[in-house]
């Protein structure tokens, strides 16, 4: 019974994982394409991922501040979830 339930909270974290993924893709191409906007199914799988992902970081972000490079602000609230998940996952995994 437990294996069944870490493996389904796996396989529900993989799937999170691959949603970051799609965020990633969707950031990156607003970021090259600025006039880019989405629309029919794909606005509907941003808006998707975009509220499932938004609420963690937006937590995260408010710990972890910004880390200055010159004129540059980089985002590390995305690293950190990410290998939360993996860390969490992997935690998961060594119970079974």
């Amino acid at each position: 019974m437990t294996a069944i339930v870490v493996s389904i909270i796996s396989s529900l974290l993989n799937l999170y994982i691959l949603i970051l993924l799609i965020r990633v893709v969707l950031d990156w191409i607003q970021l090259f394409a600025r006039s880019w906007r989405p629309t029919g199914v794909v606005l509907v799988l941003a808006n998707a991922v975009y509220g499932l992902t938004d609420p963690p970081l937006r937590q995260i972000r408010r710990f972890v501040p910004l880390v200055r490079l010159g004129g540059v602000g980089i985002d590390l609230s995305f690293l950190v979830l990410w290998f939360g998940i993996v860390i969490v996952r992997r935690l998961l995994l060594l119970l079974v």
